[in-house]
Formats: C-alpha cells, sequence, structure tokens
C-alpha cells in the first residue's frame, strides 16, 4: 500500500491561517488532501474549499478521502499558476486563504513508476501531470551538456553540475539512461566519493533540479503568488510551506515586495519551522519553512 502525505506543520498551518470566519479556502496543492481533511475540521461549517493539483492520481485519493465533505468541495486538475481562472468558473472573485505546500509529496514519492525517487527504481518521469509532453527521460537524454548543466546549477545549487552533465552526455552515448537507477549511478560516479558523507543522498540535488526543471516549479510559483495575492481577499491570507532554498526565496523576495507596496503585511516575519518532535516523527519535514502574510 502506498503510503500517504504528511501534513506537515499541520497545526502552525491551522493557527496561522486562522480558519474562522473563513469562507472560502483554496489548497492550490492539495495532493491527496492530508492538508484539506485539517481544513474541514477546523473550519466553519459553511466554508468552501477549492482544492487544485496537477496530479490526477492525488486527486482520485483526495476525493475518496474528502468525501464526506463533498458538498462543500470543488476539485480541480489544474496548476495553480491558473487558479484566478478556476476561480472565475465558480464565480469567486475573492478568496479568504490561499495555502501552497509545495515540492513534492510521499504518496508521489512511494511510486516507483512515477520516478520521482532514487531509492526504488523506475522509469524516468517526474512529472506531475502524466498528460505533460515532457518527461526527465526528455530532458536527461536530448539537452546539451550546456543545458544540463544549467539545470543542475540553477535548480539543484549543485557543486559539482558540470562533471555530472558531462558523464551524462558520455554515458547516453552508449545507451539512453532509462531509470532512476541508472542517473543516480550516473551522478554517484560523477561526485567524489570524500564527498558522500554529506547530510543528504549525493543524488537528491540532481532529481530535485529535473523534477522542477519538467514541471516548470519556480515559474508557476511566481505566477501562483501573484495571482493568490491578487484574490485575496481584505484580511485574508496568504501560507506557504517551502521544502528548499529557492522556492523559499521566492516567496520570501515576493512577499517582501508585496509589504513594502502596502498590499500585505508579513504575519511571519521569519519562516516558522518544524518542532523537533515533528521530526523525529516525520524525517522529511526537516526542511519546511512556513510563510504567512495577510492582505492589508
Amino acid at each position: 500500500m502506498r503510503k500517504l502525505h504528511y501534513p506537515v506543520m499541520y497545526r502552525e498551518v491551522i493557527e496561522m491561517l486562522n480558519l474562522k470566519g473563513r469562507k472560502v479556502i483554496v489548497d492550490c496543492t492539495i495532493g491527496v488532501g492530508s492538508h484539506a481533511l485539517r481544513f474541514f475540521e477546523h473550519a466553519d461549517s459553511d466554508a468552501l474549499l477549492v482544492g487544485i493539483d496537477k496530479d490526477e492520481d492525488s486527486l482520485r485519493v483526495a476525493s475518496m478521502r474528502l468525501k464526506d465533505y463533498s458538498s462543500r468541495l470543488r476539485l480541480f486538475k489544474e496548476d495553480f499558476r491558473n487558479l484566478d481562472c478556476i476561480l472565475d468558473t465558480l464565480n469567486i472573485d475573492r478568496a479568504d486563504i490561499f495555502f501552497f505546500d509545495l515540492g513534492i509529496s510521499t504518496f508521489q514519492l512511494s511510486d516507483a513508476n512515477r520516478g520521482f525517487s532514487f531509492s526504488k527504481d523506475g522509469p524516468l518521469d517526474m512529472r506531475m501531470d502524466k498528460n505533460s509532453f515532457v518527461s526527465a527521460y526528455d530532458l536527461v537524454n536530448y539537452l546539451s551538456e550546456c543545458e544540463l548543466n544549467a539545470i543542475f546549477k540553477k535548480f539543484g545549487e549543485e557543486k559539482f553540475s558540470r562533471r555530472i552533465a558531462h558523464l551524462l552526455v558520455e554515458k547516453r552515448k552508449i545507451e539512453p539512461i532509462y531509470t532512476t537507477s541508472q542517473l543516480k549511478n550516473v551522478v554517484l560516479d560523477a561526485i567524489p566519493k570524500r564527498h558522500f558523507h554529506f547530510r543528504i543522498h549525493p543524488a537528491t540535488r540532481i532529481f530535485q533540479a529535473l523534477r522542477i526543471a519538467v514541471n516548470r516549479e519556480l515559474e508557476s510559483l511566481e505566477v501562483g503568488i501573484r495571482k493568490a495575492v491578487e484574490r485575496l481577499s481584505k484580511g485574508g491570507r496568504i501560507g506557504m510551506i517551502t521544502f528548499h532554498s529557492l522556492e523559499d526565496r521566492i516567496t520570501k523576495h515576493s512577499f517582501r515586495e508585496f509589504a513594502a507596496k502596502d498590499i500585505v503585511r508579513l504575519v511571519t516575519k521569519k519562516p516558522i519551522v518544524p518542532s523537533h518532535g515533528e521530526i523525529r516523527e516525520n524525517a522529511s519535514s526537516r526542511s519546511a519553512k512556513f510563510r504567512v502574510a495577510e492582505k492589508i
């Protein structure tokens, strides 16, 4: 049985989003509905929750898990960068809460066929939306060495990006890189062994970089934050959980830019991070950061 997603910092999320009295809540990355379940438990009985996700498998699970609230739930298979269009289809001008839980879910990681993880061998895919045209296989096997280096350096902040890109291009001359294990082994061969003592697996940043590139995640994030702030009601709140420095940097700078224009106020001057107890309970939460802003 595949694991479901742990709702990271859900207690802090419930407290900081201040759900009481909110009529329209938009979960922009609803996934399998882990945070959404908590929202329904704490929100008013007449609150509407709009759930957005690009992954149809996750949405199918969310629909089943949230069936008791189906009359107050609207699910959309869509990129959250189009949240304004989604609200328009519902004839909703403003929402009281926008929530983003970025990155990859445990549910997605646990399916080897999705190709998100190097812990299980599977096809090099990494598409959040399985109907998308470009997969990780396409990037790894068809981009130039220079282009691969740029992706690994920009999106993975990988110190050995050039070495890894070069070895990938050399290896694919012999045979295509089809699987997650093949990619992982190329990374391990490219990185000097003296650097293997680091806290995270040497292939982590490369898989992260490819996933971000395949799904155009950072581009969607910038657009999504801007549109969410535009459609936020006065006194409404936007909450962002990020898992790596690039996501957090975009969130921090966006919030500060809107605050400087007196559009929002920063509810969290510094990001909230998981407690030691939560990290012990869910190790994958250790890099999470939670930021909140309120519409003025």
